[in-house]
C-alpha cells in the first residue's frame, strides 16, 4: 500500500493494532533461565521459568531422553511420549488416556504446545506448576504407575543417567531433579510461526481469503476470543460448555472437584488452539472426532444445564460461515520445536 499516514504506513498500523487486540500486552524479554529456547514467531517472548530451576543445555536433554523412556513406567512399557507423540502435536489421537496394560483414564490427554506459558495444569487446574505435574502422569495408576522413589532407583542402576543428573545437577538423582529435567524439557515445545503468525506480523499474503474471512468471524460472530485469546489461544480459564452434561445429567465434575463452587460443575480449562487441526479428537473427554463436530457443538451454543457459561449462545452460523472458520482454526498450526537446536548441542 502507498498510502501513509504520518510516518508509519496504514497496512503496519492496522498490522500492529491487530496484534495488540488479538494477542495483547507482549511482556519485556525477561528471564531468570540461564538459557532460553529461540521462541517462534507469535509467542510471548517471556516464560516464566521458576527461579530454583532456570533452563540449561543439560537438564533439557535430559529432560529429553526420560520423556522418551518408558523406564518411568511400571512395567517398562510406556514413556511419556507413548501419550504426548511429537508426531501429533504431542497428543495420542484417542479419545481418553491410555496406560499400562491397557488401562484406560476418563479424560483426553492434551497437547503440551507452549504449556511452559500455562498457569495451571491439567483439564480441571489442579496442579499449579510444571515440576509438579510432569510428576503426576509416572504415579497415576491409569497412566504409568510408578512411584517416584522406585522411579530414581531404577535411573540410579543407570550408569547413563548417573552421569547426566550429576552434570545437570551436580548432586546424585534424586525425585525433585527429576521432576525438573521433565519440566525443562516441556518448556522448550513451543508452536508458534503459523500462517496466522506470519499475517499478523505483515505477510498479507499468508492467510487466503477464505482464512481472513475465518478469522473476522472467531473474532466476532463467533465470539471465540472471550476465552481462545492471547499468543496461546487460551485465557488458562475454566468454563462450562455443557459437555460433560448428558441429557442433564452431569458425567464428570471438572473443576469443581478443586474448588468446591458450584459454579465450577461441568468447567474445563480452555485448551490452546495451536495445532488444534492435528490434536484431534477434542473437548476434556475426546467426545468429539472432528473439527466440523467442535463448530457445530459451539453453533448450537452447547449442552445446556445449570451453570452453563454466560459467553455460550447459539450463533446461527451459515454454511459457509463454519468452512471459513473452520479454514481459520487449521492455519493455526504451525512449526512445532522442542528440546535444544542440534547447533547449540555441538557448541556446548
Amino acid at each position: 500500500m502507498q498510502e501513509r499516514n504520518g510516518p508509519m504506513s496504514l497496512a503496519l498500523a492496522t498490522s500492529l493494532l491487530a496484534v495488540a487486540l488479538l494477542l495483547g500486552p507482549v511482556s519485556p524479554l525477561v528471564s531468570h533461565a540461564a538459557w532460553r529456547p529461540n521462541v517462534p514467531l507469535g509467542l510471548d517472548l517471556y516464560m516464566p521459568v521458576p527461579e530454583d530451576n532456570p533452563l540449561t543445555t543439560e537438564k533439557v536433554e535430559l529432560g529429553r531422553k526420560l520423556f522418551s523412556d518408558p523406564i518411568l513406567s511400571r512395567n517398562k512399557s510406556l514413556a511419556c511420549a507413548g501419550c504426548h507423540d511429537p508426531e501429533r502435536a504431542f497428543t495420542d489421537g484417542r479419545p481418553v488416556s491410555q496406560g499400562v496394560l491397557g488401562r484406560k483414564g476418563t479424560r483426553h490427554v492434551p497437547t503440551l504446545v507452549n504449556r511452559g506459558y500455562g498457569i495451571s495444569f491439567f483439564w480441571d487446574g489442579r496442579i499449579p506448576t510444571l515440576e509438579e505435574q510432569v510428576l503426576q502422569p509416572i504415579q497415576s495408576a491409569e497412566e504409568m504407575d510408578l512411584t517416584v522413589e522406585e522411579a530414581v532407583s531404577r535411573l540410579k542402576r543407570k550408569r547413563g543417567y548417573r552421569k547426566q543428573f550429576q552434570k545437570a545437577f551436580q548432586r546424585e538423582i534424586m525425585g525433585e531433579d527429576l521432576a525438573r529435567a521433565l519440566a525443562s524439557y516441556v518448556r522448550t515445545i513451543l508452536s508458534g510461526n503459523s500462517p496466522f503468525d506470519r499475517y499478523l506480523y505483515g505477510d498479507r499474503e499468508a492467510l487466503s481469503e477464505e482464512e481472513r474471512a475465518g478469522l473476522r468471524l472467531f473474532r466476532g460472530k463467533g465470539n471465540c476470543t472471550a476465552c481462545h485469546l492471547g499468543p496461546t489461544f487460551t485465557d488458562e480459564g475454566f468454563h462450562n460448555t455443557g459437555i460433560a452434561w448428558r441429557d442433564g445429567e452431569l458425567l464428570d465434575p471438572g473443576r469443581f472437584e478443586v474448588t468446591g463452587k458450584k459454579k465450577d460443575q461441568g468447567a474445563f480449562k480452555t485448551p490452546t488452539l495451536r495445532e488444534i487441526a492435528q490434536t484431534a479428537p477434542y473437548m476434556h473427554d475426546g467426545s468429539l472426532a472432528t473439527l466440523e463436530e467442535v463448530i457445530e457443538f459451539y453453533n448450537r451454543g452447547g449442552n445446556p444445564n445449570p451453570y452453563l457459561d454466560p459467553e455460550l449462545r447459539a450463533l446461527h452460523l451459515m454454511a459457509e460461515e463454519k468452512k471459513s472458520l473452520l479454514a481459520f482454526l487449521r492455519s493455526l498450526s504451525g512449526t512445532i520445536q522442542e528440546g535444544m537446536p542440534r547447533e547449540r548441542l555441538e557448541n556446548d
